[in-house]
């Protein structure tokens, strides 16, 4: 027995492979009354199909003459979801795509029936996404490459270098590449070190997948693995504060990268591991809350110079046109 709308794609599907098919046949195909049939044809019609009929003793239906269905169809939801997946490449640090998003999203709009088709261009002028700025710009080709070589569990090698190491030669069981805290991120085993190690993507080079191949662990989980082996940077500061306001009400506000939030006291622990120290401290400044600092002993300082600065600030005078303005204020960018 077809649920309901197996039978309305098998309606489709009969009319694709016949140049006519009655409605009596497509009632007793699917199990159904004649007038369901008519419910069924509307709904292809409402779609975009265009569905011709012929009344009366022994009534039939067909595709309109020289249409071609699209090779793929997508619902409404689907097609939203496509277009913001489109149009999100750029807040993966994915800019080289930016061509082929285009293009893909030129042909999901050649697929499309009529009434879909104004729904996402209208969608695509209204919405605007932002790119974070600490989205780091990654080489699509490269991410590409390591995804070919993940699927088809290859080592690879490639030249590795940090600001604090020169570069070297790496090669590497590769199992999973992920994208947290705007970064990208290959994890797996590396043969010079023996062991599990984290490799950024921007600082990878000359990348070759060699036709060596591994047997990677089931159900590994890569970013698990980061969150609690990911080394810290000269750059990072361990962070723990405690503040008045309970967790269910810091979730969704504070990033989870690098984020523990605990009940305590009425409120919250928050550890977390940041390495932009000023823009984090002007963050929790923004939350209107009771807050201890229990370490850094520098986020004091980091919290004495942001007041500084705010109490440095004046209200600027406009000049006329071709004139500068005056003293500008200084803003924040959330963590």
């Amino acid at each position: 027995m077809y649920d309901p709308s197996m039978r309305v794609l098998t309606v489709l599907e009969l009319l694709q492979s016949r140049e006519t098919v009655t409605g009596a046949e497509l009632a007793r195909r699917l199990e159904v009354s004649p007038r369901t049939v008519q419910r069924y044809v509307t709904r292809l019609q409402d779609l975009g199909i265009p569905v011709e009929g012929k009344r009366g003793v022994g009534g039939s239906y067909r595709l309109k003459p020289g249409f071609r269905l699209p090779p793929l169809m997508f619902t409404g939801e689907e097609a939203l979801a496509l277009t913001l997946g489109l149009q999100a490449l750029r807040h993966l640090g994915l800019d080289a795509l930016t061509p082929a998003a285009q293009g893909a999203s030129a042909k999901l709009l050649r697929t499309l029936p009529h009434a879909l088709r104004e729904g996402v261009q209208a969608l695509e002028g209204a919405v605007q996404l932002d790119t974070s700025p600490w989205v780091i710009r990654t080489d699509a080709a490269l991410l590409s490459a390591l995804l070919r070589a993940v699927r088809g569990a290859q080592v690879v090698s490639f030249s590795y270098a940090s600001p604090q190491t020169p570069p070297a030669k790496r090669r590497a069981n590769l199992y999973r590449v992920v994208h947290q805290g705007g970064r990208w991120y290959a994890v797996g085993w590396c043969q010079l070190r023996a062991g599990l190690r984290s490799f950024r993507l921007d600082r990878m080079q000359a990348l070759e997948v060699l036709d060596e191949t591994f047997t990677p662990p089931a159900d590994f989980d890569a970013v698990a693995y980061l969150r609690s082996h990911l080394p810290a940077t000269p750059e990072t500061h361990e962070i723990d504060v405690w503040l008045g306001r309970p967790p269910e009400d810091l979730r969704g506000q504070v990033s989870g990268w690098f984020t523990e939030l605990s009940a305590e006291e009425g409120g919250t622990r928050l550890r977390a591991r940041r390495e932009h120290m000023q823009s984090f401290a002007a963050f929790l400044l923004g939350l209107d809350c009771e807050l201890r600092i229990f370490s850094p002993r520098s986020l004091l300082d980091t919290f004495a110079a942001l007041g500084a600065r705010c109490a440095a600030l004046q209200v600027g005078t406009p000049h006329r046109a071709g004139g500068q303005s005056g003293h500008a204020g200084a803003g924040h960018s959330a963590p």
